[in-house]
């Protein structure tokens, strides 16, 4: 009795279909690790973000209002290591809002004969 003929195995294409099998796994084990070096330094992470968010916002506040100067030019004024944090304006209201994706965010107001000021935290 004869066998069938078999078809010959095409290693390359095993190879391939493991990697890619893989690579959920080794994003998971990624963003795990993320996870975990986020929650051991949760406080000192949400601290300088807070911190960096109300210079941002008084400093941008202040150089657009009472400046004058438009805020993409105040971006500039921003130190080193701030490039996370965003800057939006609020024209009618006198304000400008500085946010760390995801983490925290603070507003500061034009107010007459103060300057820019820091809205009140709530927490």
């Amino acid at each position: 009795m004869a066998k069938p003929a078999s078809r010959p195995r095409n290693p390359s294409a095993a190879g391939s279909a493991r990697k890619a099998r893989r690579w959920p796994w080794v994003l998971l084990v990624l963003a795990l690790i993320l996870g975990g070096v986020f929650i051991a330094f949760r406080t000192p992470i949400t601290g300088y973000a807070s911190a960096g968010t109300a210079y941002s916002a008084r400093v941008a506040c202040s150089c657009r209002f009472v400046a004058g100067r438009d805020l993409a030019d105040c971006e500039k004024d921003l130190l080193t290591g701030m490039e996370l944090v965003m800057l939006s304006e609020d024209e009618e209201a006198r304000s400008v809002t500085a946010t760390f994706p995801l983490i925290t965010s603070d507003t500061a107001r034009l107010r007459d004969g103060y300057g820019c000021v820091l809205d009140r935290w709530e927490g």
